[in-house]
C-alpha cells in the first residue's frame, strides 16, 4: 500500500486537518483548515531561494541546499522551469509533486516522490495552506516552482510537531505542476469503437460538456457492462482507489438523466470501496484517463429501492470519465 501523504494526514498535512472523504454527492466533508493568516494583501517576491543541487529536471526529485542566511517574512516564488500547459485557477484539483524541507536545517518533513505518485488536492481555496494558495494559482502545468513560505503563511506559530516543524519556521518547497483539473475537464483517450447495436452509445467529446447517452429501445443486458469509449494510458484502477471523476447517469428505460458532475458543476471525488457494486466491479481495471460506459443491472445498482430520479430495479447506465487517482 502506498504510504499516506503528509498533504493528508493528521495533524501534519498541507490539506485541512480532516481527511478529504466524500459522500456520493460529491461534496467533500467538512474539515478545519490549518491555522496561519491568508490576507488578501500578501506581498510575493523573488527571494532569497536555496539552490536546487540535484535533480534539476522537471519530474526528477530535487535535492535542495540549505537557506541562504536569513529568510523574507513575505512569500518568495520563483518559477525554476516554464511549462507551457494550462493554467492554474482556484479551485481547480491540482496534481503535482513535491518536495518541503525547512529553511534553517534543509531537513525534509514530507515529499511526493518517494510515495511514487503525485499528491491532488483542491487550491486557492483554503485547503491547503495559504503560501501555496497564494503561490500555485495562476501557474501552469509543466512549471517547476520553488517557495519559501514564512510561518504565517504556513502552520502559524503552533506550527507541526508531528513533522518536525516549529512555529517559527519558514518551509522550503520545489513543486513540479503536473496537471490540473476543473470542472470543464475531460477524459483525453482514444476513441474506441462502439458498434453493438444493442448496447448504449456515449459521447466522444473532449470539451468539458456533458457527452451524450442513446440507449437503445431494445431490452437492458442482464449482466454488467463495462467498456471504453475513450481508452486512456494511465495507471489501471485498484480497489482501494479514491478516484477523481466526471460523470453523468441515465435510466435505461427512457434515459432519463439522474445525476451528473456537470450539471452539479463540480468534480467528484469518490473512494471506489464506497460506492455501487456496478462501479466497483467495472471500473477496477481502467486506466485513469479513460471514459467508461457503464451498464448496471438492478443487482448491481439499487436494486429494488427506488432512488431520487430511479425507479426500483432499474437498469442504470453512466458515463464516466477518470481523471485522476486521488
Amino acid at each position: 500500500m502506498r504510504r499516506r501523504s503528509l498533504l493528508f494526514a493528521v495533524p501534519a498535512g498541507l490539506l485541512t486537518l480532516a481527511g478529504c472523504g466524500d459522500d456520493k454527492s460529491g461534496k467533500s466533508a467538512t474539515s478545519v483548515s490549518p491555522s496561519g493568516s491568508a490576507s488578501a494583501s500578501v506581498k510575493i517576491v523573488e527571494g532569497p531561494l536555496p539552490d536546487v543541487t540535484a535533480g534539476t529536471k522537471f519530474g526528477e526529485k530535487p535535492t535542495v541546499a540549505k537557506g541562504p542566511g536569513r529568510p523574507s517574512k513575505d512569500l518568495a516564488v520563483k518559477t525554476l522551469i516554464q511549462g507551457n500547459g494550462a493554467t492554474v485557477a482556484a479551485g481547480d484539483y491540482l496534481q503535482a509533486n513535491y518536495l518541503g524541507q525547512i529553511w534553517d536545517t534543509a531537513k525534509v518533513f514530507d515529499n511526493s516522490w518517494d510515495r511514487g505518485a503525485p499528491a491532488i488536492f483542491p487550491i486557492g481555496v483554503g485547503r491547503v495552506i495559504p503560501g501555496w494558495d497564494k503561490a500555485l494559482v495562476g501557474k501552469k502545468v509543466g512549471d517547476r516552482v520553488e517557495l519559501a513560505i514564512p510561518p504565517n503563511l504556513g502552520y502559524g506559530e503552533q506550527g507541526q510537531p508531528d513533522a518536525g516543524i516549529k512555529g517559527t519556521d519558514t518551509l522550503v518547497f520545489v513543486v513540479d505542476v503536473v496537471d490540473t483539473f476543473s470542472a470543464k475537464s475531460s477524459a483525453k483517450g482514444k476513441a474506441v469503437p462502439q458498434n453493438d447495436a444493442k448496447l448504449p452509445k456515449v459521447g466522444t467529446n473532449t470539451d468539458g460538456k456533458a457527452p451524450s447517452i442513446e440507449v437503445p429501445r431494445t431490452a437492458a443486458p442482464a449482466k454488467l457492462v463495462a467498456n471504453y469509449v475513450l481508452e486512456g494510458d494511465g495507471a489501471a484502477v485498484k480497489p482501494t482507489d479514491t478516484l477523481l471523476l466526471q460523470y453523468k447517469g441515465v435510466v435505461w428505460d427512457g434515459g432519463k438523466e439522474f445525476d451528473s458532475s456537470y450539471k452539479n458543476g463540480q468534480l467528484a471525488q469518490f473512494p471506489l470501496q464506497q460506492l455501487i457494486k456496478g462501479w466497483q466491479e467495472g471500473l477496477v481495471g481502467k486506466k485513469v484517463g479513460s471514459r467508461v460506459m457503464l451498464v448496471v443491472p438492478p443487482d448491481l445498482g439499487y436494486g429494488d429501492k427506488a432512488q431520487p430520479g430511479i425507479p426500483a430495479k432499474s437498469t442504470l447506465v453512466f458515463s464516466l470519465d477518470i481523471l485522476a487517482v486521488m
